[in-house]
């Protein structure tokens, strides 16, 4: 039971990673593809209708989270504190941006929260991506399952961390070419004439930067987290998951056609699902290594709740990722299609 909630959350964090990745990536790119303010209000209608939708999977994915692991959401929130705020105010500027650029008839008002959207953007990918290299890498958990980090140190991966250091910022690094290639695929899916063969042409850049960055943070994974290697030597169908990346990467570049960009953006999203759970796989079962002494780490066994809520909870779960996945659908169903030339933000 405990591995299966394992493989929910997993699975959670894959779609809100999916979803809500690609509009952190227009986000990332807006700047890139969009000359004028119209340009711009076109790379946020793309993204309009769903964006708030996307982040629903965030909410789901960490109530599933604290309902299945209790302690690794209280140590997470702890020790994850100052960078989890950052988060969430990113979150809501965000937001605040979609929704106030239309309030006033400003160009000035406009490009401020243009400036806003996109920065928050760029910050909110390098975070999620330091976040995931903190969880690889692993953190300095006492006895009781609670840790302490500061912003960063020395930058250097050893005991006592920060969470900045020279693997989380290249993981950080890697996050947001890997969304800003996952927006741009989107966004020439969604727009027509030039904000589209911008949005082309930049993909096809970034593609290349994705290649090279994924590469050297496999390499540094492997360097910085034994546990990396022991689960792949013990269970070498694992390399299944690397493979999936691998073939999803390899379909973003076949797809550069106006006829392949929906196959172009699905490939995209099939790189992320092989990357996530090559992560997932690699620390299975831990959910947060522990640097100083491995025994203090959060398993899947020590941190998860009493098996009757397990299974009582995930009865309800799929009732409400019913619900969900449901809505999700209509949503996309509803809005499909190419948005206008030059249109306001919704």
């Amino acid at each position: 039971m405990e591995a299966l909630w394992f493989c929910l959350v997993a699975v959670m964090i894959t779609v809100y990673v999916v979803l809500d990745g690609f509009d952190i990536g227009a986000g990332v790119i807006q700047r890139l593809v969009a000359r004028t303010d119209e340009e711009r209000a076109q790379v946020l209608s793309t993204i309009g209708p769903v964006w708030d939708g996307n982040e629903v999977w965030l909410l789901a994915g960490g109530g599933t989270l604290y309902f299945a692991f209790p302690p690794l959401y209280a140590a997470g929130f702890s020790g994850f504190y100052l960078p989890l705020t950052i988060v969430l105010w990113l979150l809501i500027l965000r937001g605040i941006a979609i929704e106030f650029r239309h309030h006033i008839e400003s160009e000035m008002w406009r490009s401020l929260w243009d400036v806003i959207f996109a920065g928050a953007s760029v910050l909110l990918a390098v975070f999620f991506g330091a976040a995931l290299g903190n969880v690889v890498r692993g953190v300095p958990l006492d006895a009781e399952g609670y840790f302490f980090l500061p912003l960063w140190n020395d930058l250097r991966v050893d005991s006592s961390p920060g969470i900045l250091d020279w693997y989380t910022i290249l993981a950080g690094v890697a996050a947001l070419a890997v969304l800003a290639l996952h927006g741009s695929l989107w966004v020439a899916l969604k727009t027509a004439g030039v904000v589209r063969q911008r949005a082309r042409d930049l993909a096809g850049r970034l593609w290349w930067a994705v290649v090279l960055l994924v590469i050297a943070l496999t390499v540094a994974s492997f360097a910085v987290q034994p546990l990396l290697r022991a689960s792949f030597a013990a269970a070498p169908w694992g390399f299944v998951f690397p493979a999936i990346a691998i073939a999803g990467l390899l379909g973003v570049r076949l797809s550069r056609t106006e006829e392949t960009e929906l196959r172009g953006f699905l490939c995209s999203s099939v790189s992320i699902l092989g990357l996530l759970t090559s992560a997932a796989f690699g620390v299975f079962p831990n959910l947060l290594t522990a640097r100083t002494n491995p025994s203090f780490s959060l398993t899947i066994h020590n941190a998860a709740a009493e098996v009757y809520g397990l299974r009582i909870g995930l009865i309800w779960w799929i009732v409400g990722m019913i619900l969900a996945s449901a809505y999700t659908f209509f949503v996309y169903r509803h809005f499909a299609g190419k948005t206008p030339a030059a249109p306001d933000h919704q």
